[in-house]
């Protein structure tokens, strides 16, 4: 019996579906575990988008006779349930109180541990925000605030961590440094470089960046802040604050942070998949930032070349890339614009392509939410721009103001998957057929 074709849409999917699977918590963290200690506790705190599959995963492989405890905190309707852990559900990317709220249980937890005890973080992207506990002199007002600044200035997600690790009590090495137990950090990387101290603000790992780092973010941007937080990042510029902890600090000496996966094994999850249905998979790198409108600009180079010559790869060909892009908006768009930086890639991609036949592409977030819309991304089409025009839609027009979203909403071309409790940045594939 023959096997039926694929559809370039329905590859396009599938190779989603293949990239998830490849970077689910579930599968992944059960054999980075620590073994239980002799004597002792054992505590297990988190946050992130990907917090609560990670601590079903710890929760299940866990010994039964081994003492577990602890809770984790996660977005809204990304919670799972557990028997042994308490998940708290928050809001992302602006900060709440819960989140606020759980995170001082957390840094209390760690404070009552003992050098005989364990203390598990299970770390993923989000965790900024959703364990956000303001430093002492600073309210969550004040943090919100200074967040919806930051998302909207298009400062790439390391320096918003430096401001951030700056501005909270358990980010940049103090969840470890409250604690006097072993520490074992497991870390699904939404960050290009996985550098543990950039993921959620690293609360367990060593923070390079200096106050003076923070404040230099803060003008590079141009975001004016609140007075109370400018006021907080001088005075630990002057040595009136203490710094977080650095590279060194003989307390990471019970430390240890293992990233457990990133953009690179979805990638290569992905590229499996198209290898199957005889796609050439082609890894164009995994740490891709800059405008996301840009970015797709020199995609649309390549893979015009390729349609058109056949040079580097012959068709049928699959370009495939992660990282994380930016969209800075104007002053007032953020009242207006919808769509994430996927989809604002998509668009952009399309209006280059315009013209070119046989290009199919998808960019979705892995964690299933591409901006502040309910879709984790979209679908190109080689008609994208016929059908929008033929719906009354410039996308030219569209794209400059930042309403990627409208497009592909109209087109029926938004990709929904829900919650995915995974989070390790974008995937993007482009289909040459």
């Amino acid at each position: 019996m023959t096997q039926k074709l694929m559809t370039p849409r329905e590859m396009l999917e599938g190779s989603f579906r293949a990239a998830l699977a490849a970077v689910d918590p579930l599968h992944i963290l059960p054999a980075h575990l620590p073994t239980p200690p002799k004597a002792g506790r054992t505590v297990m705190v988190g946050a992130g988008k990907a917090a609560a599959s990670m601590a079903l995963a710890l929760e299940q492989h866990w010994p039964a006779t081994a003492p577990l405890e602890g809770l984790v905190i996660t977005r809204h309707r990304h919670g799972l349930l557990t028997n042994r852990i308490t998940v708290v559900e928050s809001g992302h990317p602006v900060p709440e109180e819960a989140g606020a709220a759980a995170a001082r249980e957390i840094l209390r937890l760690a404070r009552s541990l003992s050098k005989d005890d364990l203390l598990i973080a299970l770390v993923s992207g989000g965790g900024s925000a959703l364990m956000t506990l303001p430093a002492e002199g600073l309210g969550m007002d004040d943090l919100r605030q200074l967040t919806s600044l930051l998302l909207a200035s298009g400062a790439p997600i390391e320096d918003m961590n430096v401001v951030r690790k700056h501005l909270s009590a358990v980010s940049g090495g103090r969840l470890a440094a409250a604690c006097k137990a072993r520490v074992c950090a497991l870390i699904l990387s939404d960050v290009t470089g996985d550098d543990p101290a950039d993921i959620a603000s690293g609360p367990c790992a060593p923070d390079p960046s200096t106050f003076q780092d923070a404040l230099g973010v803060l003008r590079r941007y141009r975001i004016d802040p609140p007075v109370s937080v400018l006021q907080h990042l001088e005075k630990g510029a002057r040595g009136e604050i203490a710094e977080t902890p650095k590279p060194g600090d003989k307390l990471f000496g019970r430390v240890t942070n293992t990233v457990i996966a990133g953009s690179r094994q979805a990638l290569t999850g992905a590229a499996a998949f198209f290898q199957a249905q005889g796609v050439t998979p082609v890894i164009l790198g995994d740490d891709i930032t800059g405008e996301a409108s840009e970015a797709a600009k020199v995609y649309a180079a390549i893979a015009r070349q390729v349609g058109q010559t056949g040079t580097p790869w012959k068709k049928p060909v699959a370009l495939l890339s992660g990282g994380e892009c930016t969209v800075t908006l104007a002053a007032g768009q953020d009242k207006t614009a919808r769509g994430g930086r996927c989809a604002e890639f998509l668009l952009s991609l399309g209006v280059s392509l315009e013209g070119l036949p046989d290009v199919w592409a998808l960019a979705c977030d892995t964690d299933g939410i591409d901006g502040t819309e309910e879709n984790a991304g979209a679908m190109l089409t080689p008609d994208m721009i016929s059908r929008a025009r033929a719906k009354g839609l410039e996308p030219k027009d569209k794209l400059a103001e930042h309403d990627s979203w409208g497009v592909f909403d109209a087109l029926g071309d938004l990709v929904v998957t829900g919650p995915t409790r995974t989070n390790v940045n974008d995937y993007r594939a482009i289909l040459i057929v």
